[in-house]
Parts: structure tokens; sequence; C-alpha cells
């Protein structure tokens, strides 16, 4: 109930991993309910972020305070539940949950804090895009290949692979600041970094100036110019791919019955899903167009920024 897609791969994790993967997504989705709560204040929010790591693991810890509207309000009313259960895990894996929860959290007050305090809606570079989108989902990369390693299930040094598994859940997490543009809109809440909106080029492409706010994106008129933004979205995000087919390629669990967390339930091996990235590839590149200031980066696999 608390999750759109994850539930679904939660459920083809080999054995208690699958107990201990739950969980894990678990504390951080109440993590993340603190987090995107517009009516609770920078001063009610603070001290539980910072303290959620500990939060976790109170016996009896719950939280009641959730606005009205909040999705994933009764997680944090019967958290207790979470707790007793995070606190009967092997200290391998709870050690783990603990210490990414602790990381996350912190970045997300920060990112709380800034909003709060500065009248900031919107990250303004790329790097600070990329800096949320780790807080947020990169780290829930390195938490899981970590899950991996300790289980024995994978060789102990991809757990060391940060730089990888960071690629990987940066990728998800883009894919779905894309794909949910408009219902954090509605919310008021921005993610699309300004370096890549309010680029003037695309203005020029349409001939114009460059969007001042991203709520011009979804102005009658605006169509063509918030396409080359969206499009410039996409090449930023294909940027995390070929380190996402690396990690996948890393993984020995690749047979589905055996539970391989990325692995669609229907593929058996790391070249079926290289084999399906290329035919999308192909169908990003048949679609692109030259009036498309991103049109080099797309044709030519330029993805870098």
């Amino acid at each position: 109930m608390t999750s759109r897609s994850f539930s679904g791969v939660i459920k083809e994790v080999e054995g208690d991993l699958a107990r201990v993967v739950c969980l894990f997504y678990l504390v951080l989705r109440g993590l993340d309910t603190i987090e995107d709560d517009m009516t609770l204040s920078d001063e009610k929010k603070q001290p539980i972020l910072r303290q959620f790591h500990e939060l976790a693991v109170t016996p009896g810890w719950t939280f009641n305070e959730s606005g009205p509207g909040e999705k994933d309000r009764q997680l944090l009313v019967e958290f207790d539940v979470v707790c007793e259960e995070i606190n009967r895990l092997d200290s391998r894996y709870r050690d783990i949950i603990v210490d990414i929860t602790q990381k996350m959290e912190n970045g997300m007050a920060d990112f709380a804090h800034k909003a709060a305090t500065t009248n900031s809606l919107y990250p303004e570079s790329i790097a600070e895009y990329d800096l949320y989108c780790h807080y947020v989902a990169g780290l829930v990369g390195e938490g899981l290949t970590r899950f991996w390693s300790a289980s024995g299930k994978e060789v102990d040094w991809l757990g060391e692979q940060l730089e990888l598994s960071n690629s990987m859940g940066i990728m998800l997490q883009k894919t779905n600041i894309i794909r949910d543009f408009r219902e954090d809109a509605d919310e008021w809440r921005f993610f699309w970094p300004r370096e890549i909106w309010g680029r003037e080029i695309y203005g020029v492409a349409c001939g114009r100036g460059p969007f001042k706010e991203m709520t011009e994106m979804y102005m009658p008129g605006n169509e063509q110019q918030a396409l080359w933004v969206q499009s410039g979205m996409v090449v930023n995000v294909l940027g995390h791919a070929v380190d996402s087919l690396d990690y996948l390629r890393l993984l020995k669990k690749q047979n589905p019955e055996s539970g391989g967390c990325f692995i669609n339930h229907a593929l058996d091996e790391p070249r079926e899903v290289a084999y399906i990235f290329r035919d999308y590839a192909r169908k990003i590149h048949s679609k692109a167009v030259p009036e498309d200031p991103n049109f080099l980066q797309l044709i030519r696999g330029l993805w870098k920024n």
C-alpha cells in the first residue's frame, strides 16, 4: 500500500532478504513522508528528520501529526510495528539500515531547511539535482548492494561499488521525477533543476526567452519549449545508463527464481536487459528531430552533462 512498484520487486527477492528489503523500504518511506509533508513546519521537521535513524529502532515510537492528505501517514501512525521488526533483524542488516537512514535523513533535512528558509522552490544546478537524487535514491542503491554482499549471495567487494550503485538509484529516481512532473507541481514540489529548464537555448529555439518559473511549462502556448526541456531532462538521466548496465552485469544472482532484485522477472541475464535498452535507445534516436537543441546529444549518445 505504500509503493507503486517496489513491492512487486521485493516479492522477487530470495528468502529472508525480502523481509530485510521490505523493512528497509518502510523505514525510508517513513522518513520521506516526514520530509514531503508540507503541513509540518521546518522547526517540527528538523529534529525528527535528523533523529530518524534512532527513532526507527526505538520501541513503541509512532508519529500521528502528518497532514490528513499525506497518503502514507498510516505508516507513521503504526510505525511501532516497523520498529519492533527492525530490532528483530540480524545486526549485519540492521546496522546497514541505520547507517543509510542516518546519511539520508541529514541530506533530506538540509534540503528541507533550505527550501523553508530561502524561499527557493527549485534546485538551481544539475550538481544540486544530482546531490538530492543521491540522498533520496543513490543511498537506496548503496544500502541494497550492501545487503547483497552481507548476505553472502554476492561477492564482498560488490558492496564497495558505490559509484555504480549510486548511478543505478539516481537513474531510477530521475525517471520518476520526469514522469511525476505535473503531480509534483500540483503539490508545489519542484525537482527539475533550473540549469536545465531555464536554459536560454530552449527559449531561443521557440523564438522567445527562457522559462522564469517551472509552472510556465504547462501553460497553454508553451508546449514546444516545454518539450525541449523534457528532452533535456531525458538526456541528463541517460548519463547514468552505462553505469546502471555495468552494475547489473556484476550481479551473480541473475536467475529470476533466485531473486536478482533489479532484474525483471521475465529476464535471465544482463545481456537481455542491454538488448532492451538498445531497442529503446534506437526508438529515442528515431524520434529525435534537428530542431531539438538536444539533438546532437541524443543521436550521438553524448549523455554525460
